[in-house]
């Protein structure tokens, strides 16, 4: 079953395909939804966010939030799983550091970055939680030289997005990402870190980030416990 939050995200969803929040009109108050769907206030949160990076809701100071409607295709391709950890600050996000520093790289990740198989790299990994529970695993790997000067060493969440803090940092532009997903069990680490049976898989996202010459910046390592998530993607038919 999917968590708390993505199920009252499908629910609000429905209500704004069918009319019943129609496009224009004011979402009810987070109050409103807490005693509605008898939840607590971080899933409300946690919901909104994704109905507003999705653009389903746009949000208005002083004012609240009003419903846009079902969003264009396009939007549904900006907020692929990879980016969204590449382009969302930190702190949006609960979580705490679990690892930062200089690390041998793993095979798989070595070859998305174009480094020889167990050389050195940078790796920050956080421990997201959601309603309280531990949620995911998220992992950034990158050049040493790529990660000097910049505040990825941090044990805070970064008040910016990963891309935005390279590129004012080390000028460097994201151009694509290149997104692989695969499934295998757990490491014993996984296990303690996610708080998961040891007998369900986990799915891993890889996304990897080029420059407009095709030189590798940066991966992005999503694992995600199969039994608490589900991936879906939208795409125009040609």
């Amino acid at each position: 079953m999917p968590p708390k939050y993505a199920q009252l995200v499908q629910a609000l969803q429905r209500r704004i395909e069918s009319g019943t929040y129609p496009p224009g009109s004011m979402l009810p108050s987070e109050h409103q939804l807490i005693q509605e769907f008898s939840v607590s206030r971080p899933t409300v949160v946690a919901a909104l966010r994704v109905l507003r990076e999705q653009g389903w809701i746009e949000s208005q100071q002083g004012k609240g939030r009003f419903v846009r409607g079902r969003p264009a295709m396009a939007s549904v391709e900006s907020n692929r799983t990879g980016q969204a950890y590449l382009t969302n600050p930190e702190t949006d996000s609960r979580g705490e550091l679990v690892e930062a520093g200089a690390v041998a790289l793993p095979n798989r990740v070595a070859a998305l970055l174009d480094a020889q198989p167990k050389s050195k790299a940078f790796l920050r990994r956080r421990l997201i939680t959601r309603e309280g529970e531990p949620s995911e695993l998220v992992s950034l790997w990158l050049p040493l030289e790529l990660s000097e000067g910049t505040d990825l060493t941090s044990g805070e969440a970064l008040p910016q997005g990963i891309r935005q803090h390279l590129q004012s940092r080390k000028g460097v532009r994201f151009d694509h990402i290149v997104e692989q997903i695969t499934a295998r069990m757990p490491t014993a680490q996984e296990v303690k870190h996610l708080g998961m049976p040891k007998n369900v898989p986990l799915l891993a996202i890889f996304g990897a980030v080029r420059d407009a010459s095709g030189r590798p910046l940066v991966v992005v390592e999503v694992l995600l416990p199969a039994d608490r998530h589900e991936l879906e993607d939208a795409y125009p038919v040609r």
